[in-house]
């Protein structure tokens, strides 16, 4: 016997959507835009770091996506297909306004949500301490090549999975891996270095 209480996957729904799309609903699209935009905006806006920007780039990512729908072969899911084109989009007013210095995961010092850690601290020196570490993190990422970057940001901050990724970069999934564990490798080498330091200059003071 069938089983008639089958959850419908996120995906099925998604693709569900854009079909009607491709015959010509808009309404479907209007949904799809109203479940995702909030996370394409938040994708921009790590590039830009203008809201209002990040907002008129999502929408005309949006409106790239409308026009193209057709193109989208539903192999991946419509999320990973849009994030491309945000991205894309988001990456090309940089370069055409020659602000490529700019393209940068995010300027997460900003916002709280992106501490590497919570950090329970008290004294003066302790946040000097606590905001020395999270600099040396994110100069690290920034400093990372683009490819690493990407892959780990997409990991570690939008909580996708290595095949999600791989759809969004266009990889193997085993190249994703090996680009994530190399970038936390280097940031975990960097922050040992920042730690030793504090440590030696710490046993001075004391001595």
């Amino acid at each position: 016997m069938k089983d008639t209480n089958k959850k419908i996957s996120n995906k099925e729904i998604d693709l569900s959507l854009v079909r009607r799309v491709k015959k010509g609903d808009y309404v479907a699209f209007d949904l799809l835009v109203l479940k995702y935009q909030s996370r394409v905006i938040a994708t921009v806006f790590k590039y830009v770091k203008e809201k209002q920007l990040a907002e008129d780039i999502a929408q005309e990512a949006f409106i790239k996506s409308y026009k193209s729908i057709d193109s989208f072969r539903e192999e991946s899911s419509f999320y990973t297909w849009v994030y491309r084109i945000a991205v894309n989009t988001a990456k090309n007013y940089l370069t055409s306004s020659k602000r490529r210095d700019e393209i940068l995961i995010s300027d997460l010092s900003e916002d709280e949500s992106f501490y590497p850690e919570k950090l329970d601290v008290d004294s003066p020196q302790e946040l000097l301490d606590a905001s020395e570490l999270r600099d040396t993190i994110y100069e690290t990422l920034s400093s990372l090549g683009e490819e690493t970057r990407t892959a780990l940001s997409l990991r570690e901050f939008d909580g996708l999975s290595y095949e999600e990724i791989a759809e969004i970069v266009q990889c193997p999934v085993g190249t994703v891996r090996s680009r994530i564990f190399r970038g936390r490798e280097i940031i975990e080498e960097m922050v040992g270095k920042h730690m030793q330091i504090n440590s030696n200059n710490e046993n001075k003071k004391i001595s």
